[in-house]
């Protein structure tokens, strides 16, 4: 199976090529250039579209317009080459890339995005001392964190990403990409600005 595989949830989104296990090719960009990303892997691959035979993008919880703007993404890839898609939790990708730690993704508000799924304060992560806690919001929130006993990679350490290679090895549940829904864990920013 050769999937190409997609995240935009995050302030860094990352697009992977996938040739059964086998990585053949992984970029780091923003939402916006993510299909250019994944222009340039099957370029680099020499791959052609048609030989992709499914598509993984990433559904959050993370950035709604990050999220709308990879499910689009992917819809409309699917659409024009004809392939089934699979959605994965961008937590369970994370969790995925850093076996025993704890995905904690930034969601604004002074809030993170943690497994459950749920939506929480820093404050509120249920931690055990000695737990490693990986992702943008456990950089964002690295000091409340290590004063709690978590312990944070450095910054730029790669389990802090939601790396495309996890989300092609977690997809097995292949399908329409219209099916394919958000994990929203709270209601956008602009709805919540007009409440």
């Amino acid at each position: 199976m050769l999937t190409l595989a997609f995240d935009t949830a995050t302030s860094v989104a990352t697009a992977a090529l996938v040739r059964d296990d086998e990585l053949l090719g992984e970029r780091v960009s923003r939402a916006v250039g993510v299909l250019e990303a994944a222009d340039e892997l099957l370029r680099e691959a020499g791959v052609e579209r048609a030989d992709l035979t499914g598509l993984a993008v990433g559904t959050g919880p993370g950035s709604f317009t990050g999220l709308r703007l990879g499910l689009a993404a992917a819809r409309g890839l699917a659409f024009a080459l004809d392939l089934p898609a699979a959605g994965i939790s961008t937590l369970d990708a994370l969790a995925a890339g850093a076996p025993g730690a704890l995905p904690v993704i930034d969601a604004g508000r002074r809030e993170v995005f943690t497994l459950g799924p749920s939506v929480v304060s820093p404050q509120d992560l249920k931690l055990e001392p000695g737990t490693i806690c990986v992702g943008d919001g456990a950089v964002r929130y690295r000091t409340l964190l290590e004063e709690r006993g978590a312990e944070v990679p450095p910054d730029r350490d790669e389990r802090h990403l939601p790396r495309a290679r996890f989300h092609a090895a977690l997809a097995t549940d292949f399908g329409p990409a219209d099916a394919i829904e958000p994990l929203y864990l709270r209601v956008p920013d602009a709805e919540a600005r007009q409440q």
